[in-house]
């Protein structure tokens, strides 16, 4: 009789594990129709200059926005709620303590986030998520607290846009710096943050994606399979070193910087980079390090290309 039951329990879980991995299926295929129909079509580019909210950590910071006002030109204003390394579900709750809150917003610019996002003054607010992003996907509900600040954005105004900042790791990430780009794009921004959204409020007004992970990968590419362009020798001239000289791992110099404004103005305009100023100021008004003309030229050209390539940007072919 054992050797009945062991065969009768055995063919048992080979129809539940079957019927998981079905479901798992049909459960990629309907995220995935979702995606394809809150993304077909593309948004309509602003009229006028825009009010924009920042939401996030150090990899926003004050000089990208900063770059992207000037970029924009007079009349684009921004604002921000910053802290260091700080997730979505952090920033959600007040009166918790968020780590770096009062260095990072000591400046003009700050503006407390719960208020600035149900205000509805904004014409974009652009959320972004802590890295590690695997640790806030597992640890912070990463999926949810998007969602709950994309409603909050959304229910106080019907024109507000919003927008998920997609970041990149560390250059010393054990999985690869590239690899990890390649792969998390569908895998985590696309199938649990962006997908997580739409299967909570339909595909009306889904999120958009700024790109800045997809840019930098093909930016780097490229710049590397020619031994360098200009004054950006390969990847690590997109991040900061110290007084020291020793490399930063996860912050940008100012060509990185340069690189991540074209990408938010790109997205946020639905217009060309190319041709924009490449010597801009930091926040503070002191000039930032440039890239230089043949590097700013192939930095605009490689955004333009991404943007248009991806429907989850919003900018169309």
């Amino acid at each position: 009789m054992a050797p009945i039951r062991l065969t009768t329990v055995a063919a048992a879980m080979v129809v539940l594990l079957t019927g998981v991995l079905v479901y798992q299926t049909w459960t990629q295929h309907q995220r995935q129709a979702l995606l394809e129909a809150a993304h077909a079509t593309s948004l309509t580019p602003p009229l006028e200059p825009m009010r924009v909210f920042h939401l996030g950590h150090s990899l926003v910071g004050r000089d990208m926005p900063a770059m992207l006002e000037q970029l924009a030109g007079p009349g684009h204003t921004h604002a921000s709620q910053l802290g260091w390394g700080t997730s979505l579900r952090e920033h959600w709750y007040p009166d918790q303590p968020v780590n770096g809150f009062e260095q990072e917003n000591d400046h003009d610019h700050f503006r407390p986030a719960r208020d600035a996002v149900g205000s509805g003054e904004y014409d974009a607010v652009i959320l972004t998520e802590m890295v590690e992003l695997r640790d806030a996907i597992r640890y912070h509900d990463s999926p949810t607290y998007k969602h709950i600040w994309a409603d909050l954005a959304r229910a106080a105004s019907p024109d507000t846009r919003v927008y998920l900042y997609e970041t990149w790791h560390r250059l010393d990430d054990p999985d690869g710096w590239l690899d990890r780009l390649d792969q998390d794009f569908d895998a985590l921004w696309r199938g649990e943050l962006l997908a997580g959204d739409i299967t909570a409020s339909g595909t009306e007004r889904a999120t958009r994606i700024i790109p800045a992970g997809q840019v930098m990968a093909e930016f780097v590419r490229a710049i590397e399979s020619q031994g360098g362009v200009g004054n950006i020798g390969d990847r690590t001239a997109l991040f900061a070193r110290d007084a020291n000289g020793e490399q930063d791992m996860i912050h940008l110099s100012d060509p990185g910087k340069y690189l991540v404004a074209l990408t938010h103005y790109a997205v946020l305009y639905k217009r060309s980079p190319l041709g924009l100023p490449a010597q801009l100021s930091r926040a503070d008004g002191l000039p930032a390090d440039a890239p230089s003309p043949e590097a700013a030229r192939l930095m605009q050209e490689i955004v333009w290309r991404v943007v248009r390539r991806l429907p989850e940007t919003g900018v169309g072919s």
